[in-house]
């Protein structure tokens, strides 16, 4: 499809040092920040591929990444919301290199110790862990997620969304304070449910919402966010700005990106949304830091 207008700004060339999200497809993104580099649920396999989903189900790729795994640049950590064949494929597994920590719920530490990613940090629900240089530090806490209703919530990974607060120090774009630079929640591959209430009651305001969406079905049932669910969670989260991710990459994804940008439309939510292509990049800086209150 043709994005919105904004996607063209939101979505210029950057250079690779500026702080930035760039998305590379699916839920993989590279977060940049102060010098440090966040890698998110690795997926490399290219279109045609098949990844598994449990219980001898399997969905195909539609789409290429943006970026080979070779071309990566060196990761700091990186952050695995659940243990599934499209967050963290065969050739994460096959080539991903096993020194970099991994911050991921604890049923995806246990797979990927079997692997041979002996640097998990495994977060319960509201835990954090924190990553830090010279200048910069970043605060991961693992944030609720369910990935399907009912019973078949047994039946499919355990899975957690993040909050990702990130501190330099001495940032010119803001006041002297103790509050990070920016906070950005990544909504991991749930459905709405009450237990997102909780995320506006215990934390402060969200910055900037990478939410999951495509509308997955599996067995019959929708076990991420649709259109709909997507629009709900912006109203209950209340982010300055969010941008969606994992919409269109696999076969079973079955609420495309298009239905997102209409359902924006009519909530009247345009100034709220950026939209990005794959390889295309954010200026956290430009768009989200320096215009903080």
């Amino acid at each position: 499809m043709t994005l919105p207008a904004r996607a063209a700004e939101a979505g210029r060339a950057l250079p690779a040092t500026t702080d930035s999200i760039q998305f590379i497809g699916n839920a993989t993104i590279l977060l940049r920040y102060g010098g440090l580099t966040i890698l998110t649920d690795p997926n490399f396999v290219h279109r045609g591929e098949q990844v598994p989903l449990g219980y001898g189900l399997t969905t195909t790729r539609l789409t290429d990444p943006a970026m080979e795994i070779e071309d990566l640049p060196a990761i700091d950590l990186v952050v695995v919301s659940h243990f599934h064949g499209d967050h963290f494929d065969r050739v994460a597994e096959e080539r991903l290199d096993r020194g970099y920590p991994i911050v991921c719920p604890p049923e995806a530490g246990e797979k990927l110790r079997e692997l041979g990613f002996d640097r998990t940090q495994e977060l319960p629900t509201w835990e954090s862990c924190e990553l830090r240089n010279d200048s910069t530090s970043i605060k991961v806490t693992a944030m609720p997620g369910r990935h399907a209703p009912g019973a078949l919530s047994i039946a499919l990974p355990e899975v957690m969304g993040s909050l990702i607060e990130l501190r330099s120090k001495g940032n010119p774009a803001l006041p002297s304070t103790d509050r990070p630079d920016l906070r950005l929640y990544i909504s991991g591959d749930t459905i709405v449910y009450e237990g997102l209430r909780e995320i506006p009651e215990r934390t402060a305001a969200i910055d900037l919402a990478l939410l999951h969406l495509g509308g997955t079905r599996v067995m019959g049932l929708t076990v991420t966010m649709d259109a709909e669910q997507g629009i709900e969670l912006m109203d209950m989260l209340h982010p300055r700005l969010a941008i969606p991710i994992h919409f269109d990459d696999y076969e079973a994804f079955k609420s495309p990106l298009e239905d997102f940008v209409r359902a924006v439309r009519v909530a009247g939510l345009e100034d709220n949304v950026r939209y990005l292509e794959r390889g295309q990049a954010f200026d956290l800086q430009r768009e989200v830091v320096s215009t903080r209150g």
